[in-house]
């Protein structure tokens, strides 16, 4: 793997992005992409100096792009620009997602079609390196120039007049600026529109929110699998025949690992020629809603990707054509509407772990003991678990109304129809952990239920599954406060201990 990632703007990737997010991958910009920002900024210039108009350049903004803006006034308008849109409010950005979202700025900035000088991408790499990320309020984006409000910010620290938070500390950019012996930037013209135009606020959180979901729905198979065996389910339903007869991708996955999961299961040997004909839809049909989200997830990672290497900055400076050309790449309708499938595609994978928890500790459909314990009547068990899931689930069903279907005009109504691209993203955020939390229910439950069960086994990979369980969260023997167990477990969900079993 490369020791430093060159910015070229059309070929960063996934990997790259987790690698300087999570590892710290040191990041240049590449000659090549130096070489195009120099061309488009010659343009800019040049269109300057005959006094041609140019959209943010030598006009105003927004509603105001009627105004004529003299070029002695250049250098006030992109300062203003910043100032004036750096409001916004809320909890800050993590750092993870501050990381991504300077990231994804540089490479779209490095692509070279923003007329920018380099030593923008430069400023933005050094404060990746360093480790200074900026203070970055997570609200107050409408996704329709972009995220205006918060790349102002990132803006904002640039030049000196925002907040950092540098060595585990929160402080004045200036101060962190000439600690590391840089002076702040002095904005160009077309240098602060360029800044706060473009979608990488929201394709951060989104690319953040990508790689969690795609732990979870491997973690729902993982998790489903000990279900399926815990209530003596058939695994007939994941005949690879009768996934290729209908086959879409994402069934096929989650139908393979179903199998392969409970591969040698005693449990399922013990029943097999029962009298049971068909499994319930939240065991048999497993395949299909696991992999209707398997298939959701894939299209959001291939608008991702797409993002991650595109231009959306308004105007965009075609150097070898001599055009400047105005349009609405900055528009996040794409992101908002892969976000808020994203959203649905979760709830849904919440919803059927519910019904599977559900099942497991009713005793009219589980065939094991009420809610999972020995003691009838004085001991509640696992009854409050499902309670626990039931009501993550119920909210998440309202946090997966779509964001992206509600506009509202803004900008003197020019921005008569915006994306809320960071509406949508940001509501992922809690429903990422409740699934998370969801999933451990349905772990620890079917886990208290295969308890039951023995001396009987699951396959190979589903008792490695209920090892990692049990290491954590002992056989609930009498009725304890599960919340910690609940939290334990969650942790492993997310650090992929679950998911890591499907690549043995």
């Amino acid at each position: 793997m490369p020791a430093t990632l060159g910015l070229r703007g059309d070929h960063l990737t996934r990997e790259d992005f987790y690698r300087v997010v999570f590892e710290n991958l040191r990041v240049r910009l590449h000659p090549r992409a130096r070489r195009a920002m120099l061309r488009s900024r010659a343009l800019v210039e040049s269109l300057i100096a005959r006094r041609e108009v140019v959209y943010g350049v030598t006009t105003g903004f927004g509603a105001l792009s009627t105004e004529r803006i003299e070029s002695a006034q250049a250098k006030q308008l992109q300062l203003n620009l910043i100032r004036s849109h750096a409001c916004g409010v809320g909890e800050p950005l993590d750092r993870a997602e501050t990381r991504g979202l300077l990231l994804l700025r540089a490479n779209a900035l490095a692509k070279g079609l923003s007329g920018v000088r380099p030593n923008i991408v430069e400023l933005l790499v050094e404060f990746l390196d360093h480790g200074i990320h900026p203070i970055v309020p997570s609200r107050g984006s409408v996704g329709a120039s972009g995220d205006l409000a918060p790349l102002a910010h990132v803006a904002l620290a640039l030049i000196g007049e925002g907040e950092v938070e540098y060595r585990a500390r929160r402080m004045p950019a200036a101060r962190v600026l000439r600690s590391i012996g840089r002076k702040p930037l002095e904005l160009e013209a077309k240098e602060g529109l360029a800044l706060v135009n473009g979608t990488q606020a929201m394709l951060a959180l989104g690319l953040l929110a990508l790689g969690e979901a795609e732990i979870l729905v491997d973690t729902a198979d993982v998790a489903g699998a000990l279900s399926l065996d815990a209530l003596r389910g058939s695994v007939v339903p994941c005949d690879p025949r009768f996934h290729r007869a209908r086959p879409h991708p994402g069934a096929l996955v989650t139908a393979r690992h179903l199998a392969r999961l409970n591969r040698g299961s005693t449990i399922n040997a013990s029943h097999r020629g029962c009298g049971r004909v068909q499994d319930a839809y939240s065991v048999r049909c497993m395949p299909q809603v696991h992999g209707a989200v398997r298939d959701a997830l894939a299209f959001i990672a291939r608008v991702f990707e797409i993002e991650m290497n595109s231009a959306t900055d308004n105007p965009l400076v075609f150097a070898e054509d001599g055009e400047v050309i105005s349009g609405g790449n900055f528009h996040g309708q794409p992101l908002a509407t892969a976000l808020d499938l994203m959203a649905i595609a979760l709830t849904q994978l919440g919803g059927i772990s519910e019904r599977r928890i559900d099942r497991l500790v009713n005793p009219l459909t589980s065939e094991l003991p009420a809610f999972l314990t020995r003691g009838h009547g004085v001991e509640s068990g696992f009854m409050l678990a499902q309670v626990a899931a039931a009501a993550l689930a119920s909210e998440n069903k309202i946090l997966a109304h779509p964001a992206s279907v509600d506009s509202i005009p803004t900008s003197g109504n020019k921005e008569d129809y915006v994306s809320m691209g960071m509406a949508a993203a940001l509501k992922v955020r809690p429903i990422l952990a409740n699934v998370r939390n969801i999933l451990a229910i349905e772990l620890l439950a079917a886990c208290q239920a295969l308890d039951f069960l023995f001396p009987l086994r699951s396959g190979r990979l589903a008792e490695r599954a209920r090892g990692l369980v049990r290491r954590a969260s002992p056989f609930v023997k009498a009725d304890r406060p599960l919340h910690r167990d609940i939290a334990r477990i969650a942790g492993l969900v997310k650090a992929g201990q679950f998911s890591s079993i499907l690549n043995d």
